[in-house]
């Protein structure tokens, strides 16, 4: 009987020296996998405790930046941000949320993470464009109509804002009709469409009625400016007007293709 050829006796050291190779390639990738499960666990545990658990990343200063007549102590105080806490869980809009509540003055608000361990408040105050008087001081009212904050003297180039309306005919009409809030919107309208030359030198805007809203200037001149609608042509025809009679001291744009100017 004939022995085994060579073909044969090399399959059989082949079978006999080790695993066939797609066996060894499925231990690896199982080992490979095991071993990225077990790092990425312990990755994620260290992550983890760094965020949370250590001393590392924690809030230890707050900066402010920003602030024109608040102080960074008013915003910081205001703010109550948690100072030692974990910076990963400082919730940033309910700092901003509370910020705006106490601090009427501040527009918006932009709180955030300053990594490792601050927290910035970017915050942008009101500007007042209308002071209304009350009980010896005035309260200032931003672009808005929003009326956020009181002081005690006036500012210098904010118009002063006077509701006069009289107790008895249009004028107590309108009051009730569109309310205190919708006139001073009209007013603020009315201060933003002015040209900038007579913005600047605007005293006091004055509002009997819905319609009926006039300014008074620096140097005693008045302007009847109507309603707060056709704010535009009626800014185009009030600029025409004063240059063609320099010398009046009255002017009435309340029908702007219909100007007049009086006095001398």
């Amino acid at each position: 009987m004939a022995g085994p050829t060579t073909a044969e006796r090399g399959e059989r050291q082949q079978e006999s020296s080790g695993p066939p190779l797609a066996r060894r390639l499925r231990k690896l990738r199982l080992r490979t996998i095991v071993i990225l499960a077990v790092a990425l666990v312990l990755l994620g545990a260290g992550s983890a405790w760094a965020l949370y658990g250590s001393s590392w990343l924690r809030v230890q200063r707050v900066s402010v930046s920003g602030t024109r007549v608040l102080t960074p102590a008013d915003v910081r105080e205001a703010a109550s941000v948690p100072v030692g806490d974990p910076l990963i869980s400082v919730d940033t809009d309910a700092i901003a949320a509370r910020l705006r509540r106490k601090l009427p003055r501040i527009d918006t608000v932009d709180v955030v993470r300053s990594w490792p361990h601050g927290i910035g408040l970017k915050v942008v105050e009101r500007t007042p464009v209308l002071l209304v008087r009350k009980a010896g001081n005035f309260v200032e009212v931003d672009e808005e109509g929003v009326r956020f904050a009181k002081v005690s003297q006036a500012l210098k180039g904010v118009p002063t804002l006077e509701l006069t309306a009289s107790r008895k005919g249009s004028g107590s009409a309108s009051f009730r009709r569109f309310g205190t809030d919708r006139l001073v919107r009209e007013a603020v309208q009315v201060g933003g469409d002015l040209p900038a030359a007579v913005a600047r030198d605007t005293r006091t805007v004055q509002v009997r009625s819905y319609d009926d809203i006039s300014l008074e200037l620096g140097d005693g001149r008045t302007v009847a400016w109507g309603s707060g609608e056709n704010g535009r042509a009626k800014a185009r025809a009030l600029t025409a007007l004063m240059k063609a009679a320099p010398g009046a001291r009255h002017f009435d744009v309340s029908v702007p293709t219909a100007p007049a100017s009086s006095g001398s």
